[in-house]
Formats: structure tokens, sequence, C-alpha cells
């Protein structure tokens, strides 16, 4: 089916896919992206041997934090560079996902008819629980058995799921919270409408899907060189 516009650019969907092969295999396309997507991350810095927050020598030793660096002297800010530390927090991502039936029920679709959005929120929710909680998990397991190494229910780790938000983002990611608000029902009380709000922790390390993600923002980086010209327009006193 064409919507009569030949040339219109396709448009990408983003997703939850879960990583490795379980029962029932988890994924969420998304109906609508994101109208608004938050990216969050914490840094904090201190020099070797700093005094902790709270502790009573924090208040003698001055010259150790990075607010106390003008006490010295002979202390510039290529010495602060090489001396202090980072601790770098894991990156946070929040937004909402909006699911309607609508456009299917006017299809005349059978599956938006009998349960409207209830298998996408249904999916979701999984995503979030341990799969040894997984009913269809325990009963592959009991009639396949579980061969060496393997289980469909894979104890009580919870799903592993990829946040795929185009081509320069497949995130491995800990859903953290799952606020689902329900807005409109069926006859039968089936949810036709309904608001997502989600946020993730982004689990960082060495995987494929984050460093592919890393490098692309590398790229994106790289890139940015082409606007170096601005400089020109940047004071910057001597």
């Amino acid at each position: 089916m064409t919507d009569g516009f030949p040339g219109k650019p396709r448009i990408l969907r983003g997703a939850f896919v879960e990583f490795g092969l379980s029962l029932p295999p988890l994924v969420v396309v998304f109906q609508f992206n994101p109208q608004q997507l938050t990216r969050n991350r914490s840094l904090n810095f201190s020099f070797p041997g700093a005094p902790k927050p709270g502790d009573p020598q924090a208040a003698t030793a001055p010259q150790q934090t990075l607010r106390g660096f003008h006490g010295d002297p002979d202390r510039t800010l290529l010495d602060i560079q090489k001396e202090q530390l980072v601790t770098v927090e894991e990156q946070q991502l929040g937004f909402e996902i909006r699911l309607d039936a609508t456009d299917k029920l006017d299809e005349g679709d059978t599956v938006a008819e009998e349960f409207g959005v209830a298998p996408q929120i249904a999916t979701l929710e999984l995503m979030t629980q341990p799969k040894k909680e997984s009913l269809l998990g325990a009963g592959a397991d009991f009639l396949l058995g579980e061969p060496g190494g393997f289980s469909f229910t894979r104890g009580d780790n919870p799903p592993l799921v990829l946040f795929v938000f185009g081509r320069k983002r497949v995130l491995p990611v800990n859903i953290t919270a799952l606020n689902i608000t329900e807005t409109e029902f069926s006859t039968v009380l089936n949810p036709v409408r309904a608001t997502v709000a989600v946020s993730l922790t982004v689990i960082e390390g060495n995987s494929l899907p984050y460093l592919y993600t890393r490098a692309m923002t590398e790229v994106m980086a790289t890139v940015n060189l082409a606007n170096i010209s601005d400089v020109a327009n940047v004071v910057v006193p001597g």
C-alpha cells in the first residue's frame, strides 16, 4: 500500500530487542518514535588522596579539593588537568512510548480487535522480569530438557535488552523503571491506548553493541570538525 508520496523517505523505528535466545522472544518495535529523549550522565571529580565528602579532614585540607586549588599559587590549570581524577557514572536514558490501536482497528486487524495494545504492554513488562518466572520458558525446559550449559529460563537473570534507535545507536540497557498509563479501553476492557514512561541504564563495557555505538559517537565528533572555522568567532583570553 502506498500513501501517494513515492519520494517520501523511509522512517526508521526505534525498538527494544532482547539479546540472546529465550522463550518467549521479546521484541517491541515502537509504533511512534519518542518525541523527546533525555540522556543524563554524572561525573565526580577529585584529587588523589582527597578526603571523601563528609570526612572531618575535608575542612582542613582545601588544597586537595578542586575548590581549593587556588590556595596553591604554584599550581596551574595544566597541573589540575594532570592530577584530577574522575568517576564517570552510567548513562541514564528516559523517554515515553505511545501505543495506540486505533489505526489497526480501522484496518480490521484481528489482533488489535481482540487485544488492543495489551500484547505490546505485556512484552515490555516481561522485559523487566527474571526469565526464571517465564511459564513458557519453564515449559520448554521441561519438555526439551536443559542441554549442558543452556537454559531457556536463564536462572534469576533479568532479560538483557538492546535499545535500538536509528543506525548509530544500539545500546545494551537495563530497564530500571516502567510506568504504564492506560488511557482508553475496549468494550471488554482491553487497553486501546497507553503511554509508557521508560527509564534505562546503559550497560557500558566490552560488548559489540556498545563498542559499535561508541565508535559512531567518535565518528560524529570527527564530523563536527567541519565546523572548526567557528572557533574564529570565539574569544579566549590570553
